[in-house]
């Protein structure tokens, strides 16, 4: 979600050079963003680890002689980073993540809770900057791709050409936590309905896992006009022209509908446990598309984690596949 705001920094300020600091998975993402924006990765696990490695990592930034640091994660590491760099006398700013507002959001007092909007990732990522002195006048940051999107020659042959008149749907059915996940048996029944629907079609079933592995060879032996990305598939750069060429991304909240965001494809997300109003729904995403039960009890997590307090997720088994069906059919009749 920072790379939007990163790309309008750059853009609006091309003197200033940007090194973005994360793991390496996230390389993807900056490495062609803007001519000014470089990428750093740090190894958390094997040489940055711990509080020596820390140290070792906050010597190396010190000696780049960054002139201003933005925290967009305000976590135990990059807290303790943000200490060294203003004991150092460094201009730094981080993210204010509103926990007070969160807080009452998931209150499980129906009395104490309220139900506003909070700000989005992306204003308080703005916000950071604007503290540093780089404030943004406006974003119309579309996609990491040109329009056209990604180049589908780099994929493997079973994914590089799109046929006239095909409709390509991803669909992203999983989540880290069970309250972002959409019941599976309610997801297959969207599956069917759509071939169903669409006798020319593509879904490509994407995600990594346990459970990702157990359900998709089934779907796909069942029904052959699904395809599992992760087999075909390692790196994500080429999940992401993938994603840059279908016509809908079906995603919980999770970080799938982040990446179809950031390539300009729209989205209809799934929200259980979790809601919009916390402010992590994808860059340029309507919530039109948002399919989501109106239950007092939503939201009670911001991140999903939290145990349902029905013990059902009901927020999620309630959820019709046909409600999901029909977002899609107007995204794609439009």
């Amino acid at each position: 979600m920072t790379v939007p705001i990163v790309w309008a920094v750059a853009k609006q300020y091309p003197d200033v050079r940007i090194t973005f600091l994360s793991r390496a998975f996230v390389r993807p993402f900056f490495e062609n963003l803007a001519p000014n924006v470089s990428f750093m990765e740090a190894d958390l696990k094997g040489e940055y680890h711990g509080v020596k490695g820390l140290n070792k990592l906050y010597r190396r930034l010190a000696a780049k002689q960054f002139t201003h640091v933005a925290d967009l994660h305000s976590v135990l590491r990059s807290n303790y980073l943000r200490l060294r760099f203003n004991l150092g006398h460094f201009k730094v700013a981080h993210i204010d993540k509103h926990r007070k507002m969160r807080h009452a959001l998931v209150n499980k007092n129906m009395k104490k809770k309220v139900k506003q909007q909070l700000p989005t990732s992306f204003e308080n990522y703005t916000e950071v900057f604007a503290k540093l002195g780089f404030p943004i006048n406006g974003n119309n940051f579309t996609s990491i791709f040109p329009p056209f999107g990604g180049d589908l020659t780099q994929l493997p042959e079973i994914f590089n050409e799109k046929k006239e008149g095909e409709k390509w749907i991803g669909i992203a059915p999983y989540a880290a936590h069970q309250g972002k996940i959409y019941p599976k048996k309610h997801m297959h029944e969207v599956v069917r309905m759509l071939i169903e629907k669409y006798p020319n079609i593509r879904i490509f079933l994407f995600g990594r896992g346990k459970e990702e592995d157990e359900t998709f060879p089934a779907w796909v032996e069942e029904m052959p006009q699904c395809s599992h990305v992760s087999k075909h598939i390692a790196a994500m750069k080429q999940e992401l022209i993938l994603m840059s060429h279908l016509d809908v991304m079906v995603s919980m909240d999770s970080a799938n509908m982040h990446m179809a965001s950031l390539v300009n494809t729209p989205v209809v997300s799934v929200w259980g446990a979790t809601h919009p109003m916390a402010g992590f729904m994808g860059w340029n995403q309507s919530k039109e598309n948002a399919v989501q039960l109106d239950l007092e009890c939503r939201p009670c997590s911001i991140y999903g984690q939290k145990p349902c307090i029905h013990g059902d997720f009901r927020c999620m088994t309630g959820i019709k596949p046909e409600m999901i069906v029909e977002k899609i059919t107007n995204i794609i009749n439009s």
